[in-house]
């Protein structure tokens, strides 16, 4: 039995689809504050985890494992709405730690981000790196991810972090593909392009995510280890913008807002590559490369969201 907490959402909802295409039986804990997708064949518990002296009132079986994917997914917003995101991925974080705890969760699988890294040394950036977040985001993982080990350690709750690159495709509502595209959708002739356009980052398509998920929970069974889950190459934003002009047969005038060394944003990781090699030792591998996954991102882009262009 499975407890997946931010189930409704981007990739919460990808992973209870899958569960329940395979016959498990799935609950979800969400607030529905930013997913809304449901899959009908799951045991639906809507409840906001920032309640903490509402947490007993919870009626969840025990032995679960345990998937922990509920966050504020803004990197941007967290420079901003400061306490938001922190009640979000930290306080959030620690309720669900003390829930597997008074629960006994088999394992807990925590997505946790690249962002961690900051601006790291040495790309492709090892799960040895030290953390040097430039982000309230990165640096609020980070936290959760000490939470996670302090309570591995301590109640010898068997706990698994993945460390993810930027993830696309699907359902997505987020990220640079869907941004391009809305503000296309709002004007063809002009296209705002947050940073310099030379931010190169990797790209991994939710399936593979989803595959790689599966394969920690089913293969780590260490006490507490944290793995990096990315591709294996990068793509440029210009690279990115680009695909989607030409899939879009458009030539508007590109507009570069810099935040300043050519971020899009303050806190923006300018280039972000994840050794992969300690997954792939597990037998897992992405699929499709980054601009494939650019490329199929854009397609799912413009078959579930037909309203925003007429193109």
């Amino acid at each position: 039995m499975y407890l997946i907490i931010g189930g409704a959402g981007y990739i919460g909802s990808h992973l209870v689809d899958r569960l329940i295409s395979q016959n498990f039986e799935i609950t979800i804990i969400d607030d529905f504050s930013y997913g809304k997708n449901v899959n009908s064949r799951a045991n639906i518990i809507r409840f906001d985890l920032r309640k903490t002296e509402e947490l007993n009132r919870l009626e969840i079986e025990k032995g679960q494992i345990f998937y922990h994917l509920a966050a504020n997914p803004d990197v941007r917003t967290s420079m901003i709405n400061i306490e938001e995101h922190f009640e979000r991925d930290v306080k959030v974080t620690l309720n669900v730690m003390e829930l597997a705890r008074k629960r006994d969760a088999a394992k807990v699988i925590f997505t946790s981000s690249s962002t961690v890294y900051g601006e790291a040394n040495k790309i492709p950036t090892p799960e040895s790196e030290k953390p040097k977040p430039i982000s309230n985001y990165g640096l609020f993982k980070l936290l959760c991810e000490n939470i996670i080990e302090y309570y591995s350690n301590l109640y010898g709750i068997k706990s698994v972090v993945a460390r993810l690159a930027n993830i696309t495709g699907g359902r997505v509502t987020h990220g640079v593909v869907i941004d391009l595209i809305t503000k296309l959708s709002r004007n063809k002739n002009k296209l705002e392009v947050l940073g310099n356009g030379k931010q190169k980052k990797s790209y991994l398509y939710i399936d593979d995510l989803i595959d790689a998920l599966l394969t920690l929970e089913r293969k780590v069974d260490k006490q507490f280890d944290v793995y990096n889950v990315g591709n294996e190459d990068w793509i440029t934003v210009d690279e990115i913008v680009g695909l989607i002009l030409n899939r879009l047969n458009l030539k508007p005038e590109i507009i570069y807002k810099d935040a300043g060394e050519g971020r899009g944003w303050e806190g923006d990781v300018r280039f972000m590559l994840l050794d992969i090699s300690k997954i792939k030792e597990l037998g897992w591998k992405p699929r499709l490369n980054s601009r494939e996954t650019i490329i199929r991102a854009i397609d799912d882009v413009l078959t579930n969201y037909k309203n925003l262009l007429n193109v």
